[in-house]
């Protein structure tokens, strides 16, 4: 095992009715006017905008609000919140929504105290020094940013999309209430569902000279407990144990706690951002399975213990098979649950043309700039490679 820092300051508020207390909640933090930021129309729809604007006024917290958040949050939404924020003296964010809406709070707290572009921080340019603090209401099981330090803007002036972690991007408070995530449709479900699995796997699948058994047995558990809790929630959409163990999964899959000691590169992610960067109707989560099952084939070719070691403690695979054998289940396995849950599982069925895909793997690489040393080295033509097995 590594040496590793494990910070998790994010107060945690689960359960029902826990949106109830928002007001309450941001009253502890004497703030003088609050950006409520979020999405378009689902907040207002499940009725959720209604009950935070009461619980606000309720406690006379005084706030303004910002809507319009997209799927890949912009980073010109994210320049106009740093300057309405500015404009309007706001001293704490509270961000109503998915790993979206919390991004963009999370980009615009820390655009707030510089006056140049947040994207700097993004790529990897600066570093933020100060940030608005930030409070979130989750409504989909997915990205783990309610307490994770990362924070995801798609420039949509040049189609890249990247992410940057920086401890000041961890929200004060998370309120998490599973029953604000039952409207959320089958497909968005499940891709957060993947989304969650990805967190994990991306960590777990990494070095196997660094023994860490404890840490991996954590991150197995939390693995087979979404496997089995999402195929419940696709099934039924209301069933409260299967969506909180989603939704508490979602938390503790990005917050650090399936890394400690081992160290990681999500490069499956990376290539991703490329996809969705460029692609705006490729939802995080399906993209990444899409990604997966072809960046493991070629991965576990170098590498198959990890494969195996997953499928052994995962699937319950056979521990007699050999570690090439259990590998290439795994991902079989692995692959089969993405189509089981609804998932397209190939680039093409996002209408992507087989002439994009060196338009992807050029922003990938930042235009020739970087490659990702993982378990494989993913250079252009490995992640030309890596696409071409995924279309």
């Amino acid at each position: 095992m590594e040496n590793f820092i494990y910070n998790t300051p994010t107060m945690v508020y689960f359960g029902k009715d826990t949106e109830l207390q928002v007001g309450e909640i941001l009253g502890k933090y004497n703030p003088k006017m609050v950006l409520f930021h979020y999405g378009k129309e689902s907040i207002k729809k499940i009725g959720l905008y209604d009950k935070v604007v009461k619980s606000l006024k309720d406690a006379k917290i005084n706030y303004i609000e910002l809507g319009g958040v997209e799927a890949n949050p912009k980073l010109s939404l994210v320049e106009k919140g740093i300057s309405f924020a500015k404009e309007n003296n706001v001293d704490f964010i509270l961000a109503v929504g998915g790993g979206s809406v919390m991004d963009s709070a999370k980009a615009i707290a820390d655009g707030f105290y510089v006056s140049h572009s947040p994207w700097l921080f993004s790529t990897g340019q600066r570093k933020p020094q100060k940030a608005l603090p930030i409070g979130v209401i989750l409504t989909i099981s997915a990205s783990g940013s309610e307490m994770s330090n990362s924070c995801v803007i798609t420039n949509d002036y040049t189609n890249d999309k990247r992410g940057f972690g920086c401890e000041l991007n961890r929200p004060r408070f998370a309120i998490l209430n599973p029953e604000l995530t039952y409207s959320v449709s089958k497909y968005q479900t499940a891709c957060g569902i993947t989304d969650i699995l990805m967190h994990t796997l991306e960590r777990v699948i990494s070095r196997p000279d660094i023994l860490n058994p404890l840490t991996d047995n954590i991150a197995y558990g939390l693995i087979k407990s979404v496997i089995e809790s999402g195929r419940c929630a696709i099934l039924n959409p209301n069933d409260y144990d299967a969506r909180a163990t989603l939704m508490w999964a979602s938390s503790l899959s990005h917050n650090g706690i399936t890394a400690c000691g081992r160290p990681y590169i999500m490069s499956v992610h990376q290539i991703e951002h490329a996809v969705s960067g460029l692609f705006d109707n490729v939802s995080h989560g399906a993209g990444l399975a899409a990604l997966w099952p072809a960046w493991a084939r070629l991965a576990s070719l170098k590498n198959p213990s990890r494969f195996a070691s997953l499928g052994y403690n995962v699937f319950a695979l056979d521990p007699n098979l050999s570690e090439a054998c259990a590998a290439k289940e795994t991902i079989d396995k692995m692959e089969a649950y993405f189509e089981e849950i609804g998932i397209p599982h190939h680039l093409r069925d996002f209408g992507i043309a087989k002439e994009d895909l060196p338009k992807i793997a050029k922003l990938y690489t930042f235009d020739g700039k970087r490659a990702i040393n993982d378990i494989i080295y993913i250079d252009y033509d490995k992640c030309l490679e890596i696409l071409n097995l995924a279309y």
